[in-house]
Protein backbone atom coordinates (compact mmCIF):
# COMPACT_ATOMS: atom_id res chain seq x y z
CA UNK A 1 0.00 0.00 0.00
CA UNK A 2 2.52 2.59 0.64
CA UNK A 3 4.51 1.53 -2.50
CA UNK A 4 0.89 2.87 -4.44
CA UNK A 5 0.93 5.88 -2.47
CA UNK A 6 4.19 6.77 -3.67
CA UNK A 7 3.50 6.06 -6.89
CA UNK A 8 0.58 8.35 -6.50
CA UNK A 9 2.46 10.98 -5.58
CA UNK A 10 5.47 10.72 -8.33
CA UNK A 11 3.06 10.22 -11.09
CA UNK A 12 1.20 13.42 -9.59
CA UNK A 13 5.27 15.42 -10.44
CA UNK A 14 5.56 13.74 -14.12
CA UNK A 15 4.42 16.84 -15.53
CA UNK A 16 6.76 18.73 -14.60
CA UNK A 17 9.92 16.67 -15.19
CA UNK A 18 8.31 17.47 -18.54
CA UNK A 19 8.43 21.36 -18.59
CA UNK A 20 11.70 21.79 -20.21
CA UNK A 21 11.90 19.22 -23.10
CA UNK A 22 12.05 21.24 -26.30
CA UNK A 23 8.33 20.70 -28.24
CA UNK A 24 8.44 18.11 -31.10
CA UNK A 25 6.10 17.96 -33.93
CA UNK A 26 6.61 15.34 -36.11
CA UNK A 27 9.67 14.06 -35.05
CA UNK A 28 11.36 18.04 -35.52
CA UNK A 29 12.37 20.47 -32.85
CA UNK A 30 8.75 23.16 -33.57
CA UNK A 31 11.21 26.00 -34.83
CA UNK A 32 12.30 23.77 -37.75
CA UNK A 33 8.33 23.47 -38.35
CA UNK A 34 7.21 27.56 -38.04
CA UNK A 35 8.62 27.83 -41.89
CA UNK A 36 6.16 25.86 -43.72
CA UNK A 37 3.51 28.05 -41.71
CA UNK A 38 4.89 30.75 -44.16
CA UNK A 39 3.78 28.09 -46.97
CA UNK A 40 -0.14 28.98 -46.04
CA UNK A 41 0.05 32.16 -46.74
CA UNK A 42 2.19 31.98 -50.08
CA UNK A 43 1.83 28.76 -51.71
CA UNK A 44 5.06 28.71 -54.19
CA UNK A 45 7.26 26.34 -54.93
CA UNK A 46 10.25 28.35 -53.89
CA UNK A 47 8.61 28.79 -50.67
CA UNK A 48 8.34 25.18 -50.45
CA UNK A 49 12.57 24.64 -51.34
CA UNK A 50 12.99 27.54 -48.96
CA UNK A 51 11.09 25.36 -46.07
CA UNK A 52 12.86 22.25 -47.00
CA UNK A 53 16.03 23.87 -46.90
CA UNK A 54 15.65 25.03 -43.47
CA UNK A 55 14.32 22.17 -41.96
CA UNK A 56 17.25 20.10 -43.34
CA UNK A 57 19.36 22.61 -41.68
CA UNK A 58 17.76 22.43 -38.25
CA UNK A 59 18.06 18.88 -38.43
CA UNK A 60 21.37 18.35 -39.27
CA UNK A 61 22.36 21.17 -35.97
CA UNK A 62 20.27 18.77 -33.99
CA UNK A 63 22.40 15.74 -35.16
CA UNK A 64 25.40 17.39 -34.58
CA UNK A 65 23.96 18.15 -31.00
CA UNK A 66 22.61 21.85 -31.42
CA UNK A 67 19.90 22.94 -30.81
CA UNK A 68 18.41 26.08 -32.79
CA UNK A 69 18.80 28.73 -29.96
CA UNK A 70 22.71 27.71 -29.05
CA UNK A 71 23.36 27.41 -33.23
CA UNK A 72 22.83 30.99 -32.86
CA UNK A 73 24.59 32.02 -29.86
CA UNK A 74 27.45 29.85 -31.55
CA UNK A 75 27.08 31.86 -34.74
CA UNK A 76 27.20 34.88 -32.65
CA UNK A 77 30.49 33.89 -30.99
CA UNK A 78 32.05 33.08 -34.37
CA UNK A 79 31.18 36.68 -35.60
CA UNK A 80 32.00 38.51 -32.70
CA UNK A 81 35.18 36.79 -31.57
CA UNK A 82 36.39 37.12 -27.92
CA UNK A 83 37.45 41.05 -28.27
CA UNK A 84 34.60 42.71 -26.04
CA UNK A 85 35.54 46.31 -26.50
CA UNK A 86 33.10 47.61 -23.69
CA UNK A 87 35.02 45.93 -20.68
CA UNK A 88 38.56 45.61 -19.27
CA UNK A 89 41.24 42.94 -20.66
CA UNK A 90 40.96 40.85 -17.56
CA UNK A 91 36.88 40.39 -17.90
CA UNK A 92 36.93 39.15 -21.36
CA UNK A 93 35.21 35.39 -21.08
CA UNK A 94 37.65 32.91 -22.54
CA UNK A 95 36.18 29.63 -24.39
CA UNK A 96 36.48 26.64 -21.66
CA UNK A 97 36.34 23.07 -22.80
CA UNK A 98 34.76 20.88 -19.52
CA UNK A 99 35.45 17.36 -21.50
CA UNK A 100 32.70 15.05 -22.66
Amino acid sequence: MANQVADIKEQMNWHWRNTMRPIRFFGFDVKAVIPFCIILFYARLSTLIFCLLTTLLFWGLEKKGLTADAALRALRVFFTGNVRSGQPRFRYRRLKDFGR
